[in-house]
């Protein structure tokens, strides 16, 4: 091993990473915000597809537009929050869930962008909204320098098999048991 605090000597620069951020905890957006934001800092352009999030005001959206939709754009293209349990997906967001995963897969393939973020992919994929399998093999044949994040809960087995790294977010304490509400520039 080389001094190389990138890597091994010999390992090729501008592999794209494949990232899922996992886990039922707290914290994967905002991991995914974090490495999105240090991507721009290093002068790779960044989107941010968002399957579900649509019509609240998040806090990463303004600060996105003040680094410059050049470097950074996040896209949300949900309507919101999706069923959960054992109902059926109502038939909007599922369409609505499959134009958010053609446009993301074609930013992937058109290599405009440097990493393109996949904001609760897992959550739909979970669902039965997206086909775990055509997601996974077309991020496993993306443009070998494109960096991909997948984030939500319960990612699928497949996607962690195929994902270069993966955490998991675990939850040891949440102020929300102690009947805090969201905080503004914290959880939104």
């Amino acid at each position: 091993m080389g001094n190389d605090l990138h890597g091994p000597e010999g390992m090729p620069e501008g592999k794209g990473l494949l990232i899922v951020y996992t886990g039922p905890g707290k914290g994967k957006t905002t991991c995914a915000l974090g490495t999105a934001f240090r991507a721009v800092g290093q002068g790779l352009r960044v989107l941010m597809v968002q399957f579900i999030k649509g019509s609240w005001h998040y806090g990463e959206l303004d600060a996105a537009k003040m680094l410059g939709d050049d470097k950074f754009e996040i896209r949300p293209m949900g309507r919101g929050f999706v069923k959960v349990g054992g109902a059926e997906a109502d038939p909007e967001d599922v369409r609505l869930c499959e134009q958010a995963w053609e446009f993301g897969r074609e930013k992937i393939y058109g290599e405009e962008y440097d990493l393109v973020v996949l904001d609760e992919i897992n959550y739909v994929i979970s669902y039965k909204m997206l086909d775990a399998g055509r997601v996974v093999s077309a991020l496993r044949a993306r443009p070998e320098r494109i960096h991909v994040i997948c984030t939500g809960r319960s990612a699928h087995p497949s996607l962690i098999e195929a994902a270069d790294l993966v955490t998991e977010m675990k939850e040891i304490k949440h102020p929300y048991t102690k009947g805090i509400l969201a905080q503004r520039g914290i959880d939104y």
